[in-house]
């Protein structure tokens, strides 16, 4: 679509560079901004520019991996599945949740997918169940921000005004985890209703988050040898459920405790 506000377009040479002027927005793949009308945009800084590694992973059994926000979705899951990673086994079936052309998933990037905080996010979905941390960049410095965290809601984000997300950085202990993934929807290729991700860590601990079905991620605890009923449980301390044609929030509850039960099996 053309964005028939825009005025300026300008490529960043460096950190120093990044402090938005009044009306400008950052750009990295642009899937969703050139996707509809941007009225409020007058100016775009393209990310893509800076030329950040899409694929950083440390030395040794203790380097955790940094992936950079400008990472292409296609590129991740070539990553992931190069580097034969037990706990990245899930990368694939996480973006390919998104249901989108092959043209898609060459531009959008994984910062875009998370920072756009829709609830079936397929990057948020693999982020948030490996517990990955982003590293947010802004006017005051650096900070680091759970993925569980910095989405908040429905297209709404902990980054404040002028911030972005430079990387997402997931520990060593994920990438060596057992992993499981469970989808919910309508129709085979419809959006996600459900989407949950589970892993099983060195030490024997159990986490699932999920997203889809809910506002914003969460993730569910469940120590190391979960029951039915503490499965139940949990989930049933979700608050608020996701309501929009692709699901209600009863059935989303409901699928969301199937594949919460079937993923816990999975990784016994």
């Amino acid at each position: 679509m053309d964005l028939h506000t825009v005025e300026s377009f300008r490529l960043p040479d460096g950190p120093d560079d990044l402090r938005l002027a009044p009306g400008e927005t950052w750009l990295a793949g642009g899937t969703w901004l050139f996707s509809e009308p941007q009225v409020t945009t007058t100016g775009l800084v393209d990310l893509t520019a800076l030329g950040w590694p899409d694929w950083e992973l440390g030395d040794g059994s203790t380097g955790g991996l940094t992936i950079g926000a400008t990472c292409t979705l296609l590129d991740l899951v070539a990553h992931a599945e190069r580097s034969g990673l037990p706990g990245l086994a899930v990368a694939r079936p996480c973006v390919e949740a998104l249901v989108m052309s092959s043209k898609v998933s060459r531009r959008a990037t994984v910062g875009g997918n998370v920072c756009l905080a829709l609830p079936a996010g397929g990057a948020t979905s693999l982020l948030t169940g490996l517990g990955a941390v982003a590293v947010v960049w802004g006017p005051d410095g650096e900070r680091r921000v759970p993925v569980a965290a910095l989405v908040t809601d429905v297209r709404r984000t902990a980054l404040g005004p002028g911030e972005l997300v430079r990387a997402f950085e997931v520990p060593r202990a994920s990438l060596d985890a057992t992993t499981a993934f469970r989808r919910a929807a309508l129709t085979a290729m419809g959006r996600s209703g459900a989407v949950l991700v589970g892993r099983r860590e060195p030490d024997g601990g159990v986490h699932v988050s999920v997203t889809a079905s809910t506002r914003r991620p969460h993730v569910l605890d469940l120590g190391a040898a979960p029951t039915e009923a503490d499965v139940a449980t949990a989930v049933a301390t979700i608050d608020r459920w996701y309501d929009d044609p692709h699901g209600a929030p009863d059935w989303r509850a409901a699928q969301t405790l199937r594949c919460a039960l079937e993923v816990v099996e999975e990784l016994a």
